[in-house]
């Protein structure tokens, strides 16, 4: 303590070098009532002191002083660190296991250069986790600074340090492999997410840069990284007003003209798709505008906006958002290598490609599960091994019980180009059995349709074998193709070039493949073929999508399932956001 001058006081001179105590405050309290109950006012920086009760106080001031100048035994406040971080971690047993093994010592909350900066890049990456679509009310960053602040005693300080630790892991996991658990969202989307060991990213985290550390979680590939941008790009546009007014019309047709022509005209600019014109009729140039918007979602792009057109076009910006978000929200539940050769069948899209070295080089439309009870394709990721040219039909249980046994009660000689097979595989003869003392629980045969064009598999089939009775087929029913919305299969997915998807896979195994293929065709019999080179298969679902050059492509939420991630992410913390500038 000593007296304190004006000028000492525009030096800046204060009390700061003395720990923020208790003690300290209320002593000082009391200090300053007793000099004004004193007889004797400071003057000139001089004190002159009176009464028994102020020098105790002042006493005591003096002894709290030099207490405090004397540090603790080190080893008393290592050992309450130690302890406070044991028993903060003991919730968690990948955090107990990662500090046990460090014999408890910080990676966040000490003073070295290294552990400031862990801190800094960990807030700074938890304040930018709405770029990445991440609700950033998860980790309260502002919460965890003020935790930071506020810790005093080596106690407070271990506790503090385990939350850090705690945020880290929630974060690290959130933004590499997603914040929901798939399958709790729909039973349909059994996908294996690729998640890491939780003590790994703590163990790792250390032995790296910080913010190269952080930086790398995210997934690297060019469609996360094109959604980003394109999440920005739909943020700044909900700040500034979105697409303005929508299309107050059920259909339109060229030719056209009046009020409902001329906000689709504007709807049409401000979305990127036709240029600035003061045309107030349905013309060529908005025709072609039309036909543009079609293709970026999915649609017959004959140039006509009708029903389905106008609904599509007055989705409004959040509802883009959302998709968006979503998709970053799947990119991550895949956030592992998914082979220089891949097939990716997008669900909503219709469509199944093949990609090499990140490129398509081949695409084909698809049919894909019907929206009804047991249906619907489900999304999981596996590696198709062999193709089976001619093949046979083996019809799937429920199709038989539930199908097919309900048709023979009626007429045994229902569905009659399909086999009934014994447990030994050997042909029933339909009449002499009584298939209405059957129920789907006791029915004791199989059933099967042999090789032809009419099979319903067409004449090949693409097996990545799997828990789920999932596959890639031709079909003989080929007119579903031209449909707009694709969704009538049992769940397999059929193809409508599959011969030519066929010699694409084969052309890395052989110099003739279409010749390759068609001798194998030419024998009406069963054959497989053995990939040299399994391809890895992924079933993904995704309303939302970039490509190389070109608009965002946006497709209908076909089997709800968008709309149950986006509730799930809402609940967890997510938000929407309007970005200015």
């Amino acid at each position: 303590f000593w007296p304190m001058s004006d000028a000492s006081r525009s030096q800046g001179r204060n009390l700061s070098i003395f720990p923020r105590k208790c003690e300290w405050t209320a002593l000082c309290l009391s200090y300053e009532n007793r000099l004004q109950q004193s007889d004797t006012i400071p003057n000139g920086g001089n004190m002159t002191l009176t009464g028994n009760r102020f020098l105790a106080v002042f006493a005591a001031l003096a002894a709290i002083i030099t207490l405090w100048s004397v540090p603790a035994p080190a080893h008393a406040q290592v050992t309450a660190f130690k302890q406070a971080v044991a028993e903060g971690a003991a919730r968690d047993k990948d955090i107990a296991a990662f500090y046990q093994a460090n014999g408890y010592k910080s990676i966040w909350t000490g003073n070295t250069g290294r552990e400031r900066k862990r801190r800094g890049e960990l807030i700074k990456a938890l304040n930018n986790a709405g770029d990445h679509g991440l609700p950033v009310s998860r980790y309260d960053p502002d919460g965890l600074l003020a935790k930071m602040k506020a810790a005093r005693s080596p106690r407070d300080l271990g506790l503090v340090e385990v939350e850090i630790s705690r945020v880290f892991l929630q974060y690290a996991r959130d933004v590499q492999t997603g914040v929901l658990v798939p399958s709790r969202i729909d039973s349909r989307i059994v996908r294996q997410v690729p998640y890491r060991d939780r003590t790994s990213y703590l163990v790792n985290f250390v032995k790296s840069s910080p913010s190269g550390f952080l930086k790398a979680l995210p997934p690297k590939t060019q469609e996360y990284t094109a959604l980003m941008k394109e999440k920005l790009r739909m943020e700044r546009l909900l700040a500034s007003g979105g697409w303005g007014q929508k299309v107050p019309s059920s259909a339109l047709e060229p030719g056209q003209s009046g009020n409902a022509v001329v906000i689709m005209r504007n709807r049409l600019m401000s979305m990127g798709f036709l240029d600035r014109t003061a045309s107030q009729t349905y013309d060529a140039k908005m025709t072609a505008a039309v036909q543009q918007f079609q293709l970026a979602h999915g649609l017959a792009a004959d140039g006509v906006a009708g029903q389905a057109t106008i609904v599509e076009m007055n989705r409004s910006v959040q509802e883009r958002l959302q998709s968006i978000i979503v998709a970053m929200e799947r990119e991550r539940w895949v956030n592992q290598e998914r082979g220089r050769r891949h097939i990716l069948v997008n669900i909503p899209d219709f469509t199944a490609k093949v990609y090499d070295n990140g490129k398509v080089t081949f695409e084909t439309r698809s049919v894909v599960g019907a929206n009804n009870s047991d249906r619907p394709t489900p999304e999981f990721s596996d590696v198709m091994e062999f193709m089976v040219i001619n093949p046979s039909w083996y019809v799937p249980r429920s199709i038989v019980t539930k199908e097919y046994l309900p048709a023979l009660q009626r007429n045994p000689n229902a569905v009659s180009h399909i086999e009934i097979t014994d447990s030994k595989g050997r042909k029933v003869n339909r009449g002499a059995v009584n298939f209405s003392q059957y129920t789907a629980r006791t029915f004791p045969f199989a059933m099967r349709q042999p090789p032809s064009k009419g099979n319903a598999l067409g004449l090949v089939k693409f097996m990545f074998p799997n828990q789920y009775n999932i596959y890639l087929h031709d079909t003989p029913s080929k007119n579903l193709f031209a449909r707009e919305s694709r969704a009538f299969s049992h769940g397999c997915v059929r193809l409508a070039d599959p011969f030519d998807f066929a010699y694409t896979l084969l052309a890395k195994q052989t110099s003739d493949p279409k010749g390759l293929f068609q001798s194998k065709l030419a024998t009406g019999r069963e054959q497989t073929v053995t990939l040299d080179q399994p391809v890895p298969v992924h079933l993904i679902y995704r309303t939302a999508f970039t490509t190389p050059k070109g608009h965002t492509q946006y497709r209908r939420d076909v089997y709800g399932r968008d709309a149950k991630i986006w509730n799930a992410l809402s609940q967890a913390g997510v938000a929407l956001r309007a970005v200015q500038g």
